[in-house]
């Protein structure tokens, strides 16, 4: 920088959501100066917009489905639920939003002692020389210089280009949970995480629900997968239209609600709905860093190129979290603003292993993977062999009058090696969790057939799964070893 920075520390922030904290948390730990600066509210997309305000909306409307549901599942339970106050429940919501955002994010800055900044971020000088420049909402300028930057910015939802789109009062994940009122009907536009949390969300809510999916729901995951949700989407009445495109769409004269065209597997078909919703996917929030004016070189869709230590292109700038490319988990987000922050102050080089990461979608029953797919491993010339236990065998399930779903396990041919774990379940979530330290041990299917296990867990279910691939498990006692 030519001029005298206003503030000059050890590692400026830009961003205030999970991996922002992580890193200004372990940076102090290192007796490092940190000032963070955010646009927008303090917290970032998990605890404001994304996973906090949507699990407990999702929450809440099981909740209303096993009341519904309960007399149907249990004989003798007779139980009944009323149309939903969506403004005493968005309310709820809020207020909740409010309490973990000051608990484990603002309160957490006085106890720290880094230094906050509202306003936009960008980056001034050069690649030798990189500064900030903060603008706060009252128009003051600040410049900043630091020893280290990180852009921990995160993403925001993403829709495609579509004719008449932009002239609709569409929603996205992030506005949908803002909504004060259940809509008769909603078209979902998406098959991936947010977008199937979002449907059966609405439809558990009171909403007809119709999803047009490119090709099945959560296609990156096991093919067992997206059938076991078809088929609970389809007794839960929500329509799921396979191989389908949005070509067009523009406002319902007629009903005051929108008007879709899809191409459905090369044929044109019409869908109407009070309101649209575009779980199209999300893309790194970069827009105005200036991140080339200082050598960071960015991807197609805007995220930040690194390294697997989280270093940019300028290696006095790293990033951590979304606005990487990488899986938009907050878990990802801590983890590498972490990692920054250790590489950056001690030098330790550590690498981001992603090769046991979980992967929960919060759907009930709920979906969750760890390790690689069945197609995974043949694409990577592993020769595996897989075996999936339906819930029907898992005397937890059993005792839940719920056996939708399924555990699968992956191994390699020849070693036992436990590769893979998916499994479509209620707390599938914790099986996967339990998935990563068997994966992280390099467990094979023996060592985990032989393992203690708590009965009447759904967890016991990874166990029989592991039975099955040396024993007719249909044949065995409700509590054998």
């Amino acid at each position: 920088m030519s001029a005298k920075p206003d503030i000059d520390v050890d590692l400026a922030i830009i961003g205030s959501g999970g991996g922002a904290f992580a890193a200004a948390i372990r940076a102090t730990k290192f007796g490092k100066s940190v000032l963070m600066v955010d646009r927008s509210t303090t917290g970032g997309t998990c605890v404001n917009t994304g996973c906090v305000p949507s699990k407990a909306l999702l929450a809440a409307a099981e909740a209303r489905h096993v009341a519904l549901d309960a007399g149907s599942r249990f004989r003798g339970i007779d139980a009944s639920a009323g149309p939903v106050d969506m403004h005493g429940l968005i309310a709820g919501k809020r207020s909740l939003i409010a309490e973990m955002r000051t608990g484990k994010y603002v309160d957490l800055i006085t106890h720290y002692g880094w230094d906050f900044r509202n306003g936009d971020a960008s980056f001034t000088g050069t690649p030798e020389d990189p500064a900030l420049e903060i603008t706060a909402t009252d128009g003051e300028k600040v410049s900043v210089a630091a020893a280290h930057y990180l852009v921990a910015t995160g993403s925001a939802p993403w829709v495609p280009e579509v004719p008449g789109l932009r002239e609709t009062q569409y929603l996205t994940s992030t506005t949908a949970m803002e909504l004060e009122e259940v809509p008769e009907s909603m078209l979902v536009v998406g098959g991936g995480y947010v977008a199937i949390e979002q449907a059966q969300l609405f439809s558990r809510l009171g909403t007809k629900v119709t999803m047009l999916v490119r090709s099945r729901l959560a296609s990156a995951e096991e093919p067992e997968a997206a059938r076991a949700l078809m088929s609970v989407f389809s007794d839960e009445g929500i329509r799921v239209v396979r191989r389908a495109t949005i070509k067009s769409v523009g406002p319902d004269a007629a009903t005051g609600g929108i008007r879709a065209i899809a191409d459905v597997a090369g044929a044109k078909e019409e869908f109407r709905a009070s309101r649209l919703l575009m779980a199209t996917g999300r893309r790194p929030a970069t827009h105005g860093l200036n991140l080339h004016g200082v050598g960071v070189q960015t991807g197609d869709t805007g995220e930040i190129v690194v390294k697997a230590t989280m270093a940019s292109t300028n290696p006095r700038i790293w990033a951590a979290g979304d606005v990487t490319g990488h899986r938009n988990f907050v878990y990802v987000a801590s983890a590498h603003g972490a990692l920054v922050a250790e590489n950056a102050f001690t030098g330790a080089g550590r690498k981001v292993d992603y090769r046991h990461l979980p992967r929960v979608a919060f759907t009930s029953p709920a979906m969750a993977a760890v390790g690689m797919t069945d197609r995974e491993a043949r694409s990577s010339g592993i020769s595996c062999e897989c075996r999936v236990l339906p819930l029907e065998y898992v005397p937890r399930a059993l005792v839940n009058r719920d056996t939708r779903g399924f555990i699968k396990l992956m191994a390699e041919t020849g070693t036992g090696r436990i590769l893979g774990l998916t499994a479509v379940g209620k707390e599938a979530g914790d099986i996967a969790a339990a998935g990563v330290y068997i994966l992280a041990a390099g467990m094979t299917v023996d060592q985990v057939a032989n393992l203690w296990s708590p009965y009447l867990t759904m967890a016991e279910g990874i166990k029989i799964a592991a039975q099955s691939y040396t024993m007719d498990i249909s044949r065995l006692s409700c509590c054998a070893t």
